[in-house]
């Protein structure tokens, strides 16, 4: 049965949920799912804006005809290459022969990658401020490189005042009901979750984040519509000033985060003294996770709402406690910068993760290392009393 919503008269919603995939490209956990968005544009040209992942190909394809309402499809605009949403383009070119594809010169080299058999399918290569004229509606294409992949294109619609945003703006989690952002309560049910998927899929790239954003303010926007998650219609200043300050890196809190890694619970115990003293001193809310037991995509994404970052870690076999390591090779790959660090360790005969950890965060742009740190030798005792103080001080005070 078809599953499509209007989000005009004439421009149709017509992807579908995924509740089965535990990992978003196999490795981030979305216990959620996650949507993967099309859209169809019914003018006096029709055009579809993007296919979907091979999990929901057959509900795709029921949409998609139930869309077209017997007609055929004139134009298919690929607007991000990547496998999720694109995996129906050789079926739609069986359904539709003389479908014309529109992309940017990058994606037809990646689609001669992904699908030789395009090859001879008809094709119109655009750039930046090129438009397609289907009847009242213009799509204008912005070209958006390495948001996230360099082919990406976004399609503005002059006449529905619509941008359609690849990847940008999307979310993890399905779209249950409806896909409005208005008709949920998207604070509670899809921040988290959109600033997970913000920073451990775009995140590094938050130089061309801007930039695009600086385009997209020039445009009279009144709807986005991303591939993954809900479609935003109301009170754009929201997600645009959540965008803003992920993609320049400027926390969203004064939260302090505080990550530990533990062997057998000495270092947890050291990190959660330290977590209530930081709390006292503060008056700012302090959040603790395990990297043992918190997968590092959680991690990542509350590096990037909160200001400060406390790191508790054990000498193992003569270096950084693997979670930890994970963890910080992951900061260093999604680029994190303007954030302030405090690094604690323990060991029993030969701590070093505080000089190993400041060589990893060195790397990083624009961050603060917190001079005063702290050494376990095993375990915290009352002799570290005033040691623990100085530290969780420092941290306060930085």
């Amino acid at each position: 049965m078809k599953n499509i919503q209007n989000v005009t008269e004439d421009i149709l919603a017509i992807g579908s949920n995924d509740r089965r995939l535990a990992k978003f490209e196999n490795f981030i956990p979305i216990p959620n799912g996650v949507s993967y968005n099309s859209y169809v544009i019914l003018d006096e040209k029709t055009v579809a804006l993007d296919t979907a992942d091979s999990a929901v190909s057959g509900q795709f394809t029921e949409n998609l005809l139930a869309a077209l309402g017997g007609r055929t499809l004139d134009y298919l605009v690929v607007q991000h290459m990547e496998p999720d949403h694109t995996a129906n383009i050789l079926d739609i070119l069986d359904r539709f022969p003389d479908v014309t594809i529109i992309s940017s010169k990058q994606a037809f080299i990646m689609l001669g990658q992904f699908f030789p058999q395009t090859s001879g399918a008809k094709h119109i290569e655009v750039k930046e401020g090129d438009t397609l004229a289907t009847g009242k509606h213009t799509l204008h294409f912005v070209c958006a490189p390495m948001v996230h992949w360099p082919e990406v294109i976004f399609s503005y619609d002059d006449y529905s005042k619509i941008l359609f945003s690849a990847d940008a703006f999307g979310t993890f989690g399905t779209v249950d009901g409806s896909i409005f952002a208005d008709e949920h309560d998207f604070e509670e049910e899809y921040l988290d979750e959109s600033r997970r998927y913000y920073s451990n899929i775009v995140g590094k790239y938050g130089m061309q984040v801007q930039a695009v954003l600086k385009k997209a303010a020039t445009l009279d926007i009144q709807t986005i519509c991303p591939l993954h998650g809900p479609v935003f219609r109301k009170d754009l200043a929201y997600i645009l000033d959540k965008y803003d300050k992920w993609s320049s890196y400027t926390p969203e809190t004064d939260d302090i985060l505080l990550v530990y890694s533990t062997l057998y619970g000495h270092t947890a115990s050291a990190a959660e003294a330290a977590a209530f003293q930081l709390r006292a001193k503060t008056g700012h809310k302090v959040f603790v996770y395990d990297a043992s037991e918190t997968d590092t995509s959680y991690l990542i994404s509350e590096v990037w709402r909160c200001s400060k970052i406390v790191l508790f870690c054990p000498t193992y076999n003569n270096g950084i406690y693997p979670a930890m390591l994970t963890f910080l090779d992951d900061m260093a790959a999604l680029c994190v910068q303007g954030r302030t660090f405090a690094l604690a360790e323990n060991g029993t005969w030969a701590p070093v993760t505080v000089k190993l950890m400041t060589g990893k965060l060195s790397c990083l742009k624009n961050v603060k290392i917190v001079e005063t740190t702290l050494t376990i030798r095993s375990a915290l005792s009352d002799k570290d009393a005033d040691k623990l103080d100085a530290f969780t001080s420092a941290v306060a005070e930085a």
